[in-house]
């Protein structure tokens, strides 16, 4: 699927979808929990389908009441002996250690990008906590329980997903657990799973998120949870309305812990104008400039804030490079080589870990998405404001997070949008 997006200004109001951080955490705390929960909120994309199918293969039955209501009787009690996560990687480190709580042998399969992304980060960890794991660093992964518990270190650079993986399943465990973080990254997501956790009644301890202690024999509870608007996606449109118009956001608290929430003060630096209230946030277009950011803990805000900065006075920084190798592309080198096809100044520097952003005009031309749903939304945006419109082949990645995108972006202007 092509999509073309030419220069035109974005105006209006609308929803984006629900966290699917915390959607897919409140999934697997409602099929640990004995009961039936009620989540709702929920607007589905591929990682949260990926997500009910992985629940619904453990154990769990799903029944929707409504498109946004779904209840979740848990219980785990693997209902086949292989889990597809799709191409999620929360999902396939979130379930793998869930499905480590079980005695029986589990075999953990994905599709697409996510064989090529690595897992060899959790094979020690789960070894050390008494599972039989059978992987060659990628997916798939055969794993046998029960998951005893103990002390372990964890490479949090790496993978804060496997540590939710681990969080959450450890309170089922039989023994008292450990584990030490080497250097961890993206606390903000760490902060959302014992947040997520604590909901449905589990407690997890840690010392300033270098060590964690989760006690044993902990049963979760059933919940009626609500899933907040997810900051991620809302990036997206809020960076149009910040180079080319006006955008209202709603159901968006900014007291999130949602690690993307930091955008506000990204937008703020850069000059855009910015009115927010406890559900919804508006912004406006002003005279921008350049900003100096760390997304080490928000790497997802790359490929959006590179956009940003292009339409900013002056050359911006973005520190955290680094954590870009591994997502659904080398997202990194994705960001330099496509963008730069659009007239976009942008360079790596190694020894900072930063990007490098030079504001001026963006040209336009065509880009790959490489299957990257965050790479075909900044490039969309990009369009808005560029001289001779955006092409993004493979725009259909974007139902990864975020289905509705393209009529969502058709919202705030009809007349910007060319589908083939």
């Amino acid at each position: 699927m092509k999509v073309t997006v030419v220069s035109g200004e974005v105006e209006g109001s609308l929803s984006t979808p629900c966290s699917k951080s915390y959607a897919q955490r409140a999934f697997a705390a409602a099929l640990l929990a004995e009961g039936r929960s009620t989540i709702r909120g929920l607007e589905l994309c591929d990682d949260t389908r990926s997500a009910i199918d992985a629940i619904t293969a453990l154990g769990a039955r799903v029944e929707w009441i409504d498109e946004q209501t779904c209840t979740i009787d848990g219980g785990l009690s693997p209902q086949a002996d292989t889990i597809n996560t799709g191409e999620s990687g929360l999902s396939t480190r979130l379930f793998t250690p869930i499905a480590a709580l079980c005695d029986k042998q589990l075999r953990i399969e994905g599709r697409g990008t996510m064989l090529r992304r690595p897992i060899g980060m959790m094979i020690a960890p789960l070894q050390n906590l008494g599972v039989e794991v059978d992987c060659d660093g990628f997916l798939p992964i055969t794993v046998k329980g029960p998951l005893r518990g103990g002390e372990t270190d964890v490479d949090g650079f790496v993978s804060s997903q496997f540590l939710t993986g681990l969080l959450m399943a450890l309170p089922l465990a039989e023994e008292e657990t450990v584990l030490h973080i080497n250097k961890l990254n993206s606390r903000p997501y760490i902060a959302m799973t014992i947040d997520a956790a604590e909901k449905f009644g589990v407690r997890i301890e840690h010392n300033d998120y270098r060590e964690f202690y989760i006690p044993a024999g902990q049963k979760y509870e059933p919940a009626d949870y609500y899933i907040e608007g997810d900051w991620s996606s809302a990036a997206f449109m809020l960076v149009a309305a910040a180079v080319a118009g006006k955008v209202t956001i709603k159901n968006m608290s900014p007291l999130s812990l949602q690690a993307d929430v930091s955008i506000i003060d990204v937008l703020e630096d850069a000059g855009a104008e910015i009115v927010t209230s406890p559900n919804d946030i508006t912004v406006e277009h002003n005279e921008l400039r350049a900003f100096e950011f760390d997304a080490t803990n928000s790497p997802d805000l790359f490929p959006i804030l590179t956009v940003l900065a292009a339409a900013c006075e002056g050359t911006s920084k973005i520190i955290g490079v680094g954590r870009l190798v591994h997502k659904e592309s080398n997202r990194a080198e994705a960001i330099v080589e496509e963008f730069s096809k659009l007239g976009i100044t942008i360079s790596i520097d190694d020894e900072e870990d930063a990007m490098i952003i030079e504001g001026g005009p963006i040209v336009g031309g065509t880009i790959s998405s490489r299957g990257d749903h965050r790479i075909a939304m900044a490039a969309a945006v990009a369009g808005l404001i560029s001289s001779e419109g955006v092409t993004i082949e493979g725009a259909e990645a974007v139902s990864k997070s975020y289905p509705t995108f393209w009529d969502d972006l058709a919202k705030l202007n009809p007349n910007c949008l060319r589908y083939e």
